[in-house]
Formats: C-alpha cells, structure tokens, sequence
C-alpha cells in the first residue's frame, strides 16, 4: 500500500473560483504542478477530493465537471504531471457548519478518502491531506491521515490556524512537499 496525498481542487491546486462551472476559468496554483511531481517521485500517490456542491445545486452537470477536470488535467500535463485519481463529492451542504458531517461523502466527511484509498491501495495512516479550508484539514482527520496541512491560498488565509486539526499550515502548495517530506524523513 502507498501514501497518498489528498488534495482539495479549488484554492490548493487551481485558483479558487466560486462555484466554477467554466473550464475557461481553470488555472492552476504558482508552484501546484511541481509540488506535486515531487510528491510522486518521493512515492506519494497524488488524488483529488472535492466538494462539488455546485452539482448538487443544479448549476452543473457531471459532462460539465468532466470537462473542468480535462482542463485542470491538461494544465498538470503541460508540466508533465498526471493526477492519480480524483474523487468528487456532488451533494449540496445541509448546513453552514465546516465541521458538521452532513454526508459522509461530503468534507469533512472521510468517505472520498477512504473510497480512494480502498480503490486505489492507499495507506491513509501513512497519508496527509491538504487543503485550503477547514473541512478539508477535518476530512483527513477523519479519515485517519498521518497528517493535515492548511494552504493559505485560496480561502486558507481566512481560515484559524489555531484549530486543533490543522498540523501544519503553508503559504501555498509548493511549499507543502519540503514540510512533509521532512516529517517522512523524522518518522
């Protein structure tokens, strides 16, 4: 079984859009790419979670997330990078809450993490879960990640660092690989 890397798409690997249902507005994040080709070079499987609300909101359909991720994944290309799975979480959030589980699918519910890891062969102990928000850092938690780490792009420059679930806390996600690299090397 592999580590992975758990990433949130929107505000950690491209730039947050709110509720993006343009693929012309996809860009990936200064330094995104290289993080995480040096992820799967250190072993690392690299998966996308993702909550997709705006599906469950009606204002997407699931042809128009395929094409946003053909987008992201032809900006990841271009650095010769592929993404090794993504996971996405279609379901509107029931409340406002960041740490209240209203569907287990649905940070920061675990369930993409674990599906991803019993799909994929993935050790979540021995994973970290990166994100720009609150239920990101919660979902690794939940699921058992070894680690969680908190971007500051996107809404991450918002968010407390303080919270307990958050073990480290990046500028973006080409700093991410050094930190937990180095924690790999301390175990």
């Amino acid at each position: 079984m592999s580590p992975a890397i758990f990433l949130d798409r929107d505000g950690t690997v491209i730039e947050h859009v709110h509720h993006l249902i343009d693929p012309s507005l996809v860009k990936l994040i200064d330094g995104a790419a290289e993080a995480i080709k040096v992820f799967q070079r250190a072993g690392y499987a690299c998966v996308i979670v993702t909550n997709q609300s705006v599906i469950g909101r009606g204002l997407l359909t699931l042809e128009g997330l395929d094409r946003i991720h053909e987008e992201m994944n032809r900006q990841l290309a271009e650095h010769g990078v592929t993404i090794d799975g993504i996971y996405f979480s279609p379901h509107a959030p029931k409340c406002d809450d960041m740490e209240t589980i209203d569907h287990p699918d649905r940070k920061p519910g675990p369930g993409m993490l674990l599906r991803a890891a019993d799909e994929l062969n993935l050790d979540v102990s021995r994973s970290w879960m990166i994100g720009d928000s609150l239920s990101d850092v919660l979902a690794g938690r939940n699921a058992g990640c070894r680690g969680t780490m908190l971007v500051r792009t996107g809404c991450g420059a918002k968010v407390d660092a303080d919270h307990p679930a958050i073990d480290e806390v990046v500028n973006d996600l080409g700093a991410a690989p050094e930190r937990i690299l180095n924690h790999q090397t301390q175990r």
